[in-house]
């Protein structure tokens, strides 16, 4: 008997009938990798916007000043390049890891994973294990069953504040959501803006709807990426499979036996019952996988128990199960995002590393650019937009580079400006007319800050034109 192929996904209806999924908890390697890893992500999750840099919030994108603050960097609007290139290089990353190790990141790291997890850690904590919630779920109403729902609906809720206060706090700051308060009533309140409290309520019910109910289905039925997993799969990609020829027939034994006509698995369905999306992995692969190796745990544990060899469902890929060959882990698909990454990690390092924490803008007079003065002057008159993009206060002298007979007119000897402050200062550049050989000349508008650290210039046009 030929086992099904690891590479067929299939892709099931909706079955709004469907009943709640209540999981089996298991123990074994690779759940202890992924409680690490979730709980390490969901840690620095929480601690990350307490952190402080410099004496402001290490981490804080404060969207109504358009500051981004990352540390030591201070990025603007203009700078969406940056932003952008990040989420392509993370993009391409999750692209690579799924081309070499399949959906790890939706079993070991995505939020959604997480926080459902945490949840069903709820309802273990107060019903009890996955019999318990079965059995719960089929009681009629009772006093006892309310007041333990509204104890997890409570929890639940609590944990969707705490997450949606801890998102909100990465926007408005830690100062705003937690230092600032009111009194309603004797009562203390929280004194938020409006748009925090329009934010807390879209996380708060996102969080609780996503965790709470939505659970697997938001992995199998709204997450695109597991409809283009199929795309990025080769048979070289770690995947979680049952090898079929070892295990079937499926059957029940005796513990100790092992009859002749039956093969390894014993049809325990542990592995079905351990699944938080509720597949049956010996079907095949399937999009509903996470790859989260629960069913490879449960599994290894019982057969341990049986005495049988264990991996019988276990991390492989479709060219060793199927076609019994050693798999070619280093392959040019691999080696080409590695390549394109390398690139696009490089061209953002050099971005950043060239980058100056000052910018100077020019441009000109709407209204009129050209004029003449009292004194019979030829004047252009420009807007010199100034952003310390730095983290300190600094002072700059405005300077110009220009064809002799050109000289600047300011009524600023020198520009203070705080840290992430921009200014825009109207200057002029003047000419006589007898020393004007051309109707435009160029002109070089420097920015130097006083201790000479940072420069930054534009070049625009002076002309004689008259009305622009």
């Amino acid at each position: 008997m030929s086992a099904p192929s690891p590479q067929k996904i299939p892709v099931h209806d909706v079955d709004a009938t469907k009943k709640r999924i209540h999981p089996r908890f298991t123990d074994g390697f690779y759940q202890r990798i992924r409680l690490i890893s979730m709980y390490a992500l969901l840690a620095l999750f929480l601690i990350l916007p307490w952190l402080k840099y410099d004496g402001r919030q290490a981490i804080w994108f404060d969207v109504p000043s358009q500051h981004y603050y990352i540390f030591g960097l201070t990025l603007f609007p203009q700078d969406f390049f940056f932003v952008a290139a990040f989420f392509i290089i993370a993009a391409f990353t999750l692209f690579m890891v799924t081309v070499y190790a399949g959906r790890v990141w939706c079993g070991y790291a995505c939020p959604q994973t997480i926080w459902v997890h945490l949840f069903q850690h709820v309802e273990k904590w107060v019903i009890g294990d996955r019999n318990k919630r079965i059995k719960f779920d089929k009681e009629p109403n009772s006093g006892s069953k309310i007041s333990k729902k509204l104890l997890i609906y409570l929890i639940w809720f609590l944990m969707s504040v705490l997450t949606a206060t801890t998102f909100v706090s990465y926007v408005a700051g830690t100062s705003v959501m937690y230092s600032s308060w009111q009194s309603l009533g004797g009562i203390p309140f929280p004194d938020w803006p409006g748009w925090v409290w329009v934010s807390m309520f879209i996380f708060t019910f996102a969080t609780y709807a996503n965790a709470a109910y939505m659970r697997e289905f938001m992995c199998i039925h709204i997450c695109p990426y597991g409809r283009f997993q199929s795309v990025m799969f080769d048979k070289d990609t770690l995947i979680v499979s049952y090898d079929y020829n070892r295990g079937e027939p499926r059957g029940t034994r005796k513990k100790g036996t092992h009859p002749e006509h039956l093969g390894d698995c014993i049809d325990c369905t542990m592995c079905v019952q351990v699944c938080p999306t509720g597949i049956d992995i010996r079907d095949g692969l399937q999009v509903e996988c996470i790859q989260c190796a629960a069913c490879v745990d449960a599994c290894n544990e019982v057969m341990d128990k049986v005495g049988y060899p264990r991996g019988l469902i276990r991390y492989t890929t479709e060219r060793q199960l199927v076609e019994k060959e050693p798999s070619r882990y280093l392959r040019p698909r691999l080696f080409a995002y590695l390549l394109l990454l390398s690139v696009l990690v490089g061209v953002m390092a050099y971005a950043l590393i060239g980058r100056v924490p000052l910018q100077i803008d020019v441009r000109g007079d709407r209204n009129q650019l050209s004029s003449m003065n009292a004194e019979g002057q030829i004047v252009n008159s420009y807007i010199i937009k100034v952003t310390n993009k730095t983290q300190q206060s600094h002072e700059y002298m405005l300077s110009i580079d220009a064809p002799e007979g050109l000289s600047l007119v300011t009524r600023f000897a020198s520009l203070p400006l705080d840290a992430g402050e921009s200014y825009d200062m109207p200057v002029s550049v003047v000419a006589d007319p007898k020393v004007l050989d051309q109707k435009e000349l160029p002109v070089v508008f420097n920015v130097d800050s006083k201790d000479g650290n940072y420069h930054a210039s534009r070049t625009n046009v002076f002309t004689s034109q008259g009305q622009k």
